[in-house]
């Protein structure tokens, strides 16, 4: 028993050691590398990111908070056209073929996506499920669940406002 107990602890610490535990985007700390699949077939890097704040927010059809916050997104990029908020809104369910998606993509103002690339960016204990990285790279917030039109103020406004690094290196 005490040799069987032995290896559950030790197999306990092993896993938590493994790249999955330790690919995990954690808060407070640099966002790890990714890629951005949009709508239209384009590939967005981080890279190409920095020196922004950056929405990934994952989304499914059927989920009515969902489509609520995508309302709060489209209207905060309304009112502040000018701000170098980027928003990318991830189907997470291909239930829906991309054809039935085409309305939507062209009335909303941040881009629709197809995948996001990268470890540590996974749905988490449901949709919306979204990551906020700051201007320096920085993940600030990584939750489930949806924002409405007060607390995205509170969380992207001040991170707008703040300058953007200027150790940015060209594309």
């Amino acid at each position: 028993m005490r040799v069987w107990l032995g290896g559950v602890v030790a197999l306990g610490m092993m896993l938590a050691t493994t790249p999955a535990a330790a690919g995990r985007a954690d808060v407070g700390q640099p966002a790890h590398d990714y890629t951005v699949l949009t709508f239209d077939r384009q590939k967005v890097s981080s890279v190409e990111l920095k020196g922004k704040v950056v929405v990934l927010n994952y989304w499914a059809t059927w989920c009515t908070p969902c489509k609520a916050e995508m309302i709060v997104f489209d209207d905060y990029i309304r009112k502040h056209p000018d701000t170098d908020l980027k928003i990318y809104s991830i189907t997470t369910e291909d239930s829906v073929p991309p054809s039935m998606l085409i309305k939507l993509a062209s009335i909303l103002r941040f881009p629709l996506a197809r995948k996001l690339y990268g470890r540590g960016y996974g749905v988490m204990e449901g949709v919306p499920t979204t990551y906020v990285i700051d201007r320096s790279g920085v993940l600030r917030h990584a939750k489930a669940g949806a924002f409405n039109a007060l607390n995205f103020e509170a969380l992207v406004g001040p991170l707008l406002a703040q300058a953007a690094p200027a150790n940015i290196p060209p594309l």
